[in-house]
């Protein structure tokens, strides 16, 4: 419908054309109203998809976290210089930990609030400068539109806000914001509704008893909504004007669930105006809403209904003090109204349900038109406007701040029955509120609730911003700290690798070579019948004379033997030595590899434990046996050496006369074995014994018979007779030992043969003691390349999760930036319709 006139504010007397009421000047005010909504309208949508983007962010890139901002005790210094903008302490209910001290600027027109790190000292301004917006300064519940109510009991008890993030986690509490956000959104969805709806619907609520239905019948000039003592308390019954109902007077009762239309009688009920008063008072205990149709025949220049201007929906709701249900009603359908008049009793003023009422509308609509309404009968009537004007004050300032338009002192039953200057007024304020100043009551709501909303996301934004930024140098800091950490290792594996090679390497080399030596030199000591190695446990018998000369080989096998297995005794000593000084050598590595921080081996190398025998080798102790090879000291494996052996301490004859020997010795290779060349008296008689055999194959007792033979016979007896007695008397003593060295020398020479190289006597012991002295070796170098390989791995993670993070945060840091430019551009549109509603 155009607008077509614009009555005067003057009061109590019919409004009269003005100069200002030209068609002229009429589609003037149309074209900016249309330019102002078309920009309101781009506002909204913009703001929607801000939030969008939000909730996205918040779902699929960050966990949105929900700041609180709490006052700082301000100083004597600060009191009297005003400041544009307040110190805050910023932390989070989800992480109590984060503390921050915050600078937070407020919100003005056009500009978007910024909430920044306080790193340096705020700069004081000049009064003149910050008086005015000193009070606008955010309290310590910043938020609007977004608030979350976390405190659900006193500090200390169980329901304290640190009791109760206990319970919570960060996703938690995300998620409640994401409701907030998107019940935001759908709230923006039903104010473009009422923006691109030409029709304006007016709620006219209060307390229960305030005179709301007889302030509707004053406005309407007629008696038509029930004004007994419980009229109208549970229906909602929205007046319009009977020329949207063909003319026709009538009540629509709506079907529940049904899409109201005027021109569908399936989603309602017809009745008569007359039977308004039954049907309200009969149906109490029901959620009714009733569309009732009246004609007002009335000049449109006085009538709200018949304004010629725009359609007029007049709501008189239930009143909100009667029970919760039914004030939550009316809670949700202010949503959907334009002008919300409130009716208020000057005797009782504002209840705490008008209060939370008011306080609630107010993130919407800064402007409310109040109706003061019993006030003739109020006797101290400076007192009632004093109390009342401060209240308001308190609820919504913007109200206050246009009083002279917006609140009225007035008599509802009173101005029935005869014409009231103040109600009079009254009407002539309403029109002109909901008709010609459209900007202030159609507009106006949705750029306070966008100006709200913007500030919150500005505050959300800010905050989130400031956590980011936080976590992003955090994370560079981490990244800068590890990653070179990293980068040493990967380029010190190589050489780690190859250190830990060579160490193992040298190890067992120099333990294989030291006992091949030692090995060999005892070997060869034996053979020339001297002891192994000088030890102070192993000492060769003395000679007991003929009468022991039996049991003197055995011990002289027997000590010789021991001095072998001393010999290997003294390798594998020598072994645990450079093992011992090859592990340290791992050791230092470590502590030239491994990074600060990483725990190092608590292993203790015994060397005790080195060549130790296990119940688990005596099966391979057979199995050694079997194959012949000598290890450990003999046939029988780990811990049983040669001198335990009874085969090698099993003592003959020729330990004591070693025929063959000097026989090889007197006829063979001179330096068959490396043995002596020099004649003995031993050799002497061997040699007579032996020219005893070569004279012939006839009997012993014919060569007697032979003259000539006898002739011989006497000088070589003699010569062995001198030999033997020579023999025993004076060589038998040190040549036992060398026989008996010899031949153990020979029977391990033999026992090696089939063995090669490795399994000779001192080969194989070589071969063994270097293989433990590897194991042990390898065993500290598997632990620390496992250590290495795991701090390296840790590394790895810590600079990935620290990329990861760096890169996550630094998107936030830049998607929440571009977020408070996009709010501040929306902003200044919105105050660009907020600044002609004004």
């Amino acid at each position: 419908m155009a607008l077509s006139y614009f009555p005067n504010a003057s009061c109590g007397s019919s409004p009269q054309p003005t100069a200002e009421s030209s068609p002229k000047h009429t589609e003037a005010i149309q074209e900016a109203y249309v330019e102002h909504k078309d920009r309101l309208l781009t506002a909204l949508d913009s703001t929607k998809s801000i939030l969008g983007d939000l909730r996205q962010f918040n779902k699929d890139d960050w966990v949105v976290r929900y700041p609180q901002l709490q006052e700082q005790p301000a100083s004597s210094e600060s009191t009297s210089n005003r400041r544009k903008s307040a110190r805050r302490s910023l932390s989070f209910p989800d992480d109590p930990s984060f503390q921050a001290d915050v600078i937070v600027s407020p919100a003005r027109a056009g500009l978007t609030r910024s909430v920044t790190l306080a790193t340096i000292e705020d700069k004081e301004e000049t009064s003149a400068e910050t008086e005015e917006d000193d009070d606008r300064l955010v309290s310590a519940s910043d938020f609007n539109v977004f608030r979350l109510d976390l405190k659900l009991g006193p500090q200390g008890s169980s329901a304290s806000p640190a009791a109760l993030v206990a319970q919570l986690e960060k996703s938690s509490i995300a998620n409640l914001l994401d409701d907030r956000i998107l019940n935001a959104a759908g709230h923006l969805d039903k104010l473009r509704s009422r923006i691109e709806d030409t029709s304006s619907k007016v709620l006219v609520t209060g307390d229960l008893n305030a005179g709301k239905s007889t302030f509707v019948n004053a406005i309407l000039r007629r008696n038509v909504m029930p004004i007994d003592q419980q009229p109208c308390t549970t229906a909602f019954c929205e007046v319009h004007d009977a020329s949207e109902n063909s003319g026709k007077e009538e009540v629509h009762i709506l079907k529940e669930g049904a899409t109201y239309s005027v021109t569908d009688e399936s989603t309602f009920t017809r009745a008569e105006l007359s039977d308004l008063d039954s049907i309200v008072s009969e149906n109490e205990d029901e959620k009714q809403v009733l569309k009732v149709y009246l004609v007002d025949p009335r000049d449109p220049h006085t009538s709200l209904l018949n304004n010629g201007i725009v359609d007029i929906s007049l709501i008189d709701a239930p009143g909100l003090n009667r029970d919760n249900t039914h004030t939550t009603r009316v809670f949700a359908r202010q949503e959907e109204i334009d002008v919300v008049v409130f009716v208020v009793s000057a005797e009782n003023h504002f209840t705490l349900s008008a209060k939370e009422f008011l306080t609630n509308a107010s993130n919407e609509k800064a402007y409310l038109f109040i109706v003061v309404n019993k006030y003739e009968q109020i006797r101290d009537k400076a007192k009632c406007r004093r109390l009342v004007l401060e209240q308001i004050r308190q609820l919504s300032p913007r109200t206050y701040e246009d009083a002279e338009d917006l609140i009225h002192f007035v008599d509802s039953q009173a101005a029935l029955g005869e014409d009231s200057p103040s109600f009079g007024q009254l009407e002539s304020a309403l029109r002109s509120f909901v008709l010609t100043k459209r900007a202030k009551s159609k507009l106006a709501p949705a750029s306070t609730y966008l100006i709200k909303l913007l500030s919150d996301i500005d505050l959300l934004v800010g905050a989130n911003a400031i956590v980011a930024q936080t976590e992003l140098n955090r994370a560079r800091d981490d990244l800068s700290r590890a990653k070179p950490v990293l980068e040493k290792m990967k380029n010190g594996r190589e050489a780690l690798e190859e250190s830990l090679e060579a160490v193992e390497d040298n190890g067992a080399s120099r333990t294989r070579m030291r006992t091949k030596e030692i090995l060999s030199n005892a070997l060869d000591s034996v053979g020339a019948g001297k002891l192994g190695i000088a030890s102070s446990s192993v000492a060769l018998p003395s000679y007991p004379g003929l009468v022991g000369i039996w049991d003197y080989a055995r011990e002289v096998r027997r000590a010789l033997l021991a001095s072998l297995d001393a010999a290997v005794t003294l390798a594998e000593d020598e072994a645990r030595l450079v093992t011992a000084e090859a592990v340290n050598k791992i050791s230092q590595l470590g502590d030239e590899h491994l990074p600060e921080g990483v725990e190092r081996s608590r292993r203790v190398f015994m060397p005790e434990a080195m060549f130790s025998s296990r119940a688990g080798n005596r099966g391979s102790r057979r199995s050694r046996q079997n194959s012949g090879a000598i290890v450990a000291g003999g046939l029988y494996g780990l811990g049983i050496g040669l001198v335990q052996r009874p085969d090698m301490l099993e003592t003959t004859f020729f330990d004591i006369f070693d025929v063959h020997h000097q026989f090889w010795v007197q006829f063979g290779d001179a330096k068959h074995e490396g043995d002596e060349v020099a004649v003995s008296t031993l050799g002497v008689a061997s040699i007579g014994l032996g020219a005893l055999t070569m004279l012939g194959h006839r009997p012993v007792w014919n060569l007697i018979e032979n003259e000539s033979a006898r002739r011989w016979a006497a000088p070589v007896l003699g010569a062995v007779a001198i030999g033997v007695s020579a023999y025993l008397v004076v060589e038998l003593p040190s040549t036992i030992p060398r026989t008996v060295g010899r031949r153990i020398k020979a029977t391990i020479a033999k026992e090696a043969e089939e063995q090669g190289e490795e399994g000779s006597f001192a080969g194989a012991h070589a071969l063994r003691v270097s293989r433990e002295t590897r194991k042990v070796l390898r065993l500290a170098s598997y632990d620390l390349r496992e250590r290495f390989r795991a701090a390296m791995d840790e590394r790895g993670r810590e600079v990935h999760g620290a990329e990861e993070a760096a890169r996550r945060t630094e998107k936030a840091v830049g998607w929440f930036a571009a977020v408070e430019q996009r709010t501040g551009e929306v902003r200044e549109s919105v105050a660009l319709v907020a600044s002609a509603s004004a």
